[in-house]
């Protein structure tokens, strides 16, 4: 199954204002993509990000879409294929821990929260990409790679079982609809970060998350976005095109 387009066409990106979006929206920037540089809050940072990607030569177009509101990701899909030209790629990064708790201590409304974005805001964006690219539905094809985590499978114990249970939902997902939409010329795949340095954990409350983690990494340091984002392109890429339904660890032996 050869699904992916032979021109790469629009991606969109979420969450792409920082750190493995960001890495991931300038390195497709690079390949060829036009990129939807989705964001939250982050105005300024995905602005830097598409002013970064335009200084290449690239093109890209800053989207503000909460991935908590179904409007907002209806209206981010239509205004990417309006100002960049028919989607063909997503990438779904967008996402939050939560605060880094017990379950025992764990407030409903944070439960709510991550759960909106980590789950119900990643299907909404696989429904709105698969109603563009389907080939039954008048599309081309087109490749769809979720950002789940290696605490998937790791668990999360003491600190973010909640969020480890949104990342086990991405995992299933990425199967199902890869079984589901081979058919339609779409490949779904997942990448699973480790350890990343990256924001996450000073925005979890706490900083020194990083440095504490990184002596149980049997590579004996964290990783960095933009290796996370070369596994990203590569699915993304012909070269992945009898790749579906797989989740590729990038988490230096963890």
């Amino acid at each position: 199954m050869n699904a992916t387009p032979a021109s790469p066409g629009t991606l969109v990106v979420t969450g792409a204002s920082r750190g493995i979006g960001a890495a991931v929206a300038i390195r497709a920037a690079i390949n060829g993509w036009a990129v939807a540089v989705n964001y939250a809050a982050d105005e300024a940072g995905a602005a830097a990000v598409c002013e970064a990607i335009r200084r290449t030569g690239g093109r890209a177009e800053p989207i503000r879409a909460d991935m908590r509101s179904e409007a907002d990701i209806v209206r981010l899909f239509d205004r990417a294929a309006d100002a960049l030209g028919p989607v063909t790629g997503l990438v779904n990064n967008a996402g939050g821990t939560g605060p880094l708790c017990r379950l025992a201590d764990l407030e409903a409304q944070a439960l709510a929260d991550v759960l909106a974005v980590n789950v119900t805001g990643l299907m909404l964006c696989c429904r709105e990409a698969v109603r563009r690219m389907a080939t039954s539905r008048g599309g081309s094809g087109g490749a769809i790679v979720n950002l789940s985590s290696r605490a998937a499978d790791l668990g999360g114990a003491g600190e973010w079982v909640h969020y480890a249970a949104t990342k086990g939902a991405v995992d299933t997902a990425t199967v199902g609809l890869a079984r589901e939409l081979a058919s339609d010329g779409i490949r779904v795949n997942a990448v699973s970060p480790g350890l990343i340095a990256t924001g996450l954990h000073a925005a979890a409350g706490a900083p020194g998350r990083l440095d504490k983690a990184s002596s149980v990494v049997p590579a004996g340091r964290a990783g960095e976005p933009e290796e996370v984002a070369e596994a990203v392109l590569w699915l993304l890429s012909p070269a992945a095109s009898y790749v579906t339904g797989a989740n590729i660890d990038v988490s230096g032996g963890r």
